[in-house]
């Protein structure tokens, strides 16, 4: 019988660097992780970019450990979206710290950056240059570095890992270049925007799209991470658009609701989704079209910071069955970015509080109600939402928490197996190798744990307190009169 074929998947996160090596049907053969630290200070966060390679390597090993490797048809990595550093051109060595997705250092030049490509952002779609984002980063490094400029070359965090795979400069994907500035639409650098920063054009890299073939592993990446030689290296996708194949999110009009510590969500649309107010924005999905999303700053966070180590199963069943009441907000500090921009928010509840199985079962509530009004954003934005709802992340564990969500939105949801970002690598680095559509080998690898159907009794009683909190948004001026009265339409 013929062996079969696996693909890995890797992925560098915050916290670990990751490996799968899965089957064309799902199954997962191997699995390795290692730790990754941070440094952190105010609005700085960085990481040293040796330790992405030393980690992921040790991850790959132990993934490969006892399988047969000569199985492995190719390859593809997923990052944090927007993490830079600049290495030296001619060896690919690291010259800076990697400047991190959430490094807010960078305030004043992303002023300077939304300024100067306005045009360019708008025909994109997202309006906005965000502080988070790369391109003020790398402003910001030719600003207080000049001296490491020379020679040196724009790397966003997976160029650092493949360059030491294939042992060869490679081109950047254009997921993560997204947050870089490059144009989608053209597929070039913006470069008279560029000029115009005095971003020199000889730091950018060239720019491919996310599935096409990088190279393949060579000798002594081979003998570091276990991955045989000549291994097909495919260009990769941010880990946000990773979890999504790997929700197997890719058909238009399909969306993935991810909800962790913050609640993120990611769509597919045949067209650009634009959004005036730079809230959504939208990578090139691999097999064609768009794949528009956004992050909220409110999710389980509220419940962690609330109840830290407690026993949520007793609070739980402590909450079931009572009817809806209180409804709480659910951010951990200052400021929305989504469904709506108000950097002065906060959590409130609304409603009386009896005890603690009442402020969970409120938050419970505030975040499906949060999840709800991302959707009437959506719509008000004109995004195509009348496919598959797939609910992964962490709160995705809690079946009667998604059993309400499902009522609250009014529509079936269902739970993949096993959504994480190093699958929908695999996924990718299948169909680039293999000639499949994305959307196709995404499909035949996602396994689906259950789909929950809305209750039909629950959506009278789910809607006032839903409005209750949209009249609560608006009175505090956060909410846009546009979005509550489209939220109001959509209820009624």
């Amino acid at each position: 019988m013929a062996r079969e074929q696996l693909w890995l998947g890797l992925d560098l996160g915050t916290q670990h660097a990751k490996a799968l090596a899965v089957t064309a049907g799902g199954t997962v053969a191997g699995s390795g992780a290692e730790p990754l630290t941070s440094w952190r200070e105010g609005g700085r966060h960085e990481q040293d970019p040796a330790r992405w390679w030393e980690a992921l390597a040790a991850a790959t090993r132990a993934a490969l450990d006892g399988i047969d490797t000569g199985a492995v048809g190719g390859l593809a990595l997923c990052a944090t979206s927007g993490t830079i550093a600049l290495v030296d051109a001619a060896s690919g060595v690291p010259r800076t710290a990697g400047l991190m997705y959430d490094d807010t250092r960078a305030a004043q030049d992303a002023r300077l950056a939304e300024s100067a490509g306005a045009d360019t952002w708008a025909a994109l779609g997202y309006y906005r240059m965000q502080p988070s984002w790369a391109l003020p980063r790398l402003l910001w490094l030719l600003r207080e570095r000049p001296d490491l400029v020379q020679g040196a070359r724009l790397a966003h965090q997976p160029d650092v890992i493949t360059r030491r795979l294939v042992g060869a400069p490679v081109p950047s994907d254009t997921s993560h270049a997204l947050k870089t500035g490059f144009d989608l639409l053209a597929g070039t650098w913006p470069v008279e925007v560029f000029d115009d920063l005095g971003v020199p054009a000889g730091l950018l890299p060239e720019v491919v799209r996310s599935g096409s073939p990088l190279g393949t592993v060579c000798a002594g990446a081979a003998e570091e991470t276990g991955i045989p030689v000549g291994t097909p290296v495919v260009a990769g996708m941010t880990d946000g658009c990773a979890a999504q194949l790997s929700a197997g999110a890719l058909v238009p009009g399909s969306w993935n609701s991810v909800l962790g510590t913050t609640l993120v969500l990611k769509g597919a649309s045949e067209r650009l989704v634009r959004d005036p107010a730079g809230l959504v924005y939208c990578h090139l999905s691999p097999g064609g079209g768009w794949l528009p999303g956004a992050a909220s700053s409110a999710g389980a966070g509220a419940i962690a910071a609330r109840f830290g180590q407690r026993d949520l199963g007793e609070l739980g069943r402590q909450a079931a069955g009572r009817p809806p009441g209180a409804v709480t907000y659910p951010l951990t500090g200052l400021g929305e970015r989504f469904p709506f921009s108000a950097p002065e928010a906060e959590a409130f509840t609304i409603g009386a509080l009896a005890d603690e199985a009442d402020e969970y079962a409120a938050l419970l509530l505030g975040i499906a109600f949060v999840e709800r009004l991302c959707f009437d954003y959506l719509d008000l934005l004109g995004a195509p939402l009348g496919g598959r709802l797939s609910l992964t992340g962490g709160g995705a564990r809690n079946r009667e928490w998604c059993q309400l969500r499902a009522d609250v939105l009014g529509r079936p949801v269902d739970r993949p197996e096993r959504a994480e970002a190093a699958m929908g690598m695999a996924a990718l680095a299948a169909a680039s190798v293999c000639g499949r559509p994305p959307a196709a080998m995404a499909a035949a690898m996602v396994r689906i744990l259950d789909v929950l159907d809305p209750r039909p009794d629950q959506a009278g009683p789910l809607t006032e307190p839903y409005l209750g909190m949209i009249d609560h948004l608006s009175a505090s001026g956060w909410l846009p009169d546009e979005l509550a009265d489209h939220a109001y339409g959509r209820a009624r």
